[in-house]
């Protein structure tokens, strides 16, 4: 069990895996393993299973324990491998996906905020009861996630009463367009647990201010690019690290108008790499959309930056 302060305080990036399917739908478990090779070859924490690009909301709970497995067997003890979940309704929901990560063997579970449905918000009150009915009823090393398109964001003094209460708690990935309550977020937690932002745009700015990392969707396009991010950064190369954030800024920028992961999976499909298409309801681009995706990525040379050496391996 990871506990705070075993984990080095070395920058990290995460991704999101994407869950390859098959032209019928079902799961494509060895399109899955290749798929995940190449995030563990780049060294990015991996969260498996979530509700955005890992369309976790399609998915049963024998398929998310078989996606947990496998990641289990391809990346355990190589990176941290991570269950990522939905937004639940209830923590009792919640604790069916903690269930199954617990008993298969993941290093850590990310924990969304509940969707109250009909776009409620729920109550500061709610959200404390909510969060420690999850945190008093899992084993697992929680990493909390505070993102606006739940149409709230985490109150920072909960934030850092969970953070106070229990040591399980190694880490916060917080999405957002409000710079001001990152450097908050930071001022208040981040010497304790690591804080993540979920905005490429804010990542080398949140760096210079105590942030350990961020978490990319594009990653599972192009791994290579992001750990080349993270090693120059380290190594105090800014200059090349602006460089290579700004192609990843480019080809977040081509993805935007697709949703993410119908945007991912064309690209994958026009590199060559397992992905398949999306399940239902989503449905793949436009024929013009995958060309102009086509075009960026030539533009943007991601073809030679995957299939080059990486230049490091950035563990978490």
């Amino acid at each position: 069990m990871i506990v705070r302060g075993q984990e080095l305080r070395v920058h990290a990036a995460g991704v999101a895996s994407i869950t390859p399917f098959d032209h019928t739908g079902a799961l494509d478990i060895e399109g899955l393993r290749r798929h995940l090779r190449r995030l563990g070859n780049a060294g990015l924490t991996v969260y498996l299973a979530g509700s955005g690009s890992g369309e976790g909301n399609t998915l049963s709970l024998d398929e998310t324990r078989l996606i947990f497995q496998t990641g289990v067997e391809e990346l355990k003890g190589q990176v941290s491998v991570r269950a990522m979940g939905i937004e639940p309704r209830t923590a009792a929901q919640l604790l069916q996906i903690c269930v199954v990560a617990e008993e298969v063997g993941l290093d850590a579970i990310h924990v969304y905020p509940p969707d109250a449905g009909h776009g409620v918000r729920p109550m500061d009150a709610e959200l404390e009861t909510y969060y420690i009915d999850v945190l008093m009823n899992t084993s697992l090393p929680v990493i909390l996630a505070s993102h606006f398109s739940a149409g709230y964001m985490l109150p920072i003094g909960l934030v850092e009463r969970l953070v106070d209460r229990f040591d399980q708690v190694i880490g916060i990935l917080a999405t957002t367009p409000d710079v001001a309550y990152m450097v908050a977020l930071i001022d208040r937690v981040g010497r304790r647990v690591r804080v993540h932002t979920g905005r490429l745009e804010q990542a080398l700015a949140l760096m210079s201010l105590g942030a350990m990392g961020f978490g990319s969707s594009e990653a599972n396009i192009a791994p290579r690019l992001v750990a080349n991010v993270l090693h120059e950064y380290r190594r105090g190369d800014l200059r090349a690290a602006t460089e290579s954030m700004a192609i990843l800024l480019q080809l977040h920028a081509a993805n935007l108008p697709f949703g993410s992961v119908r945007g991912v999976k064309a690209a994958l499909e026009i590199l060559g790499r397992p992905g398949g298409p999306p399940r239902r309801p989503r449905l793949t681009i436009s024929d013009l959309g995958r060309e102009e995706l086509a075009v960026k990525l030539q533009q943007l040379d991601i073809r030679r930056i995957e299939d080059s050496d990486a230049k490091d391996t950035v563990r978490p």
